[in-house]
């Protein structure tokens, strides 16, 4: 699979008071390959869903380019970005604030068709078949967002951002506001309409075991900057970087027996602002391997094998992360 979207150096600031810059995403450079889900998963706060959005060109980027099918989207005037719009779409992590009230499920459907003049005198039935393609049935056409669940509201967003045939999908924590008896349904439903439409989508979760399930490579943000970059499988087998093991380490496990066998992995410190963030790895104050290059120079990125990325010191020279870490 070759390279679908691209970005290089991709920075989103914002001014804040007295000339500081809140650096929400700073410099990052990563690929999806057409056709694949990448995960790209952190804490909250970490500019998981500004990625989402510079990637589509919903908020401009500070600098850096993402490149769409070998088109830098991030220079194009306003009528080729509407055009290029059909091609990629968003499903919101809350689908009870991002349908419009006011419209019928199938209005909700139709406008984009209308909008991107696509399925001209055959919208109806588009939409129908739409519903059909989400698990819900024709009586949804006539009524209103407030007549549905919430798992129900999340398989009509998906509708909607199928309904101009795209290429590319950004899902915003698509499932964090749902019970977890729908997460799973709507989980398979985006496998199933992955596979069926050869569909390349980002996947923003913090939740890993939902990325494990669902992702080819996952991607992991730590305040703005990604650490480390791999096969989903390599991920969840032999994570490199100590940040990623600490969140591998949070999840519980359903054997207590298991859980309490896991070594511990204790952060120590505070989370550093993205406020005009100090100089090297962000991580350093709360990582148990620390050294003093890390204080004061940023982490390069080490290339493990073809498809493994890591940006740590550890990995910079012949030291590996240990099995267990000393604890603090």
């Amino acid at each position: 699979m070759r390279d679908f979207v691209e970005v290089r150096d991709l920075c989103k600031h914002y001014p804040v008071a007295r000339g500081s810059l809140l650096k929400a995403v700073d410099g990052i450079s990563f690929s999806i390959r057409r056709g694949e889900v990448l995960g790209l998963v952190g804490e909250s706060g970490c500019g998981k869903s500004t990625v989402g959005r510079l990637l589509l060109r919903l908020m401009p980027p500070t600098s850096g380019s993402v490149h769409f099918d070998g088109v830098d989207i991030t220079a194009l005037p306003g009528d080729e970005m509407r055009r290029m719009r059909r091609r990629m779409q968003i499903v919101f992590q809350d689908p009870h604030s991002s349908l419009n009230p006011r419209m019928t499920v199938g209005e909700t459907l139709i406008f984009p068709m209308k909008v991107q003049h696509l399925h001209r005198g055959e919208e109806q039935a588009r939409a129908v078949d739409l519903l059909s393609r989400v698990g819900l049935n024709r009586s949804a056409m006539n009524r209103y967002p407030h007549e549905f669940s919430g798992g129900q509201l999340q398989r009509i967003g998906i509708a909607r951002a199928l309904a101009v045939e795209p290429d590319f999908i950004v899902a915003d924590e698509p499932v964090s506001s749902l019970d977890v008896s729908i997460q799973s349904q709507v989980l398979n439903l985006f496998k199933d309409l992955q596979e069926d439409l050869q569909l390349t989508i980002l996947f923003i979760s913090h939740n890993l075991s939902v990325v494990e399930f669902l992702c080819d490579r996952v991607a992991v943000l730590y305040m703005g900057k990604l650490v480390e970059v791999a096969s989903a499988k390599a991920l969840f087998r032999d994570c490199q970087h100590p940040y990623t093991q600490s969140l591998l380490a949070a999840i519980l496990l359903p054997d207590p027996a298991i859980e309490r066998s896991k070594p511990p992995l204790a952060l120590r410190g505070e989370i550093s602002t993205p406020i005009d963030p100090p100089p090297g790895c962000q991580f350093y104050a709360r990582c148990p391997y620390s050294m003093d290059v890390c204080q004061h120079n940023d982490p390069p990125i080490v290339r493990l094998d073809a498809e493994h990325e890591v940006a740590c010191w550890l990995h910079a020279g012949e030291a590996k992360v240990p099995a267990t870490p000393s604890r603090s």
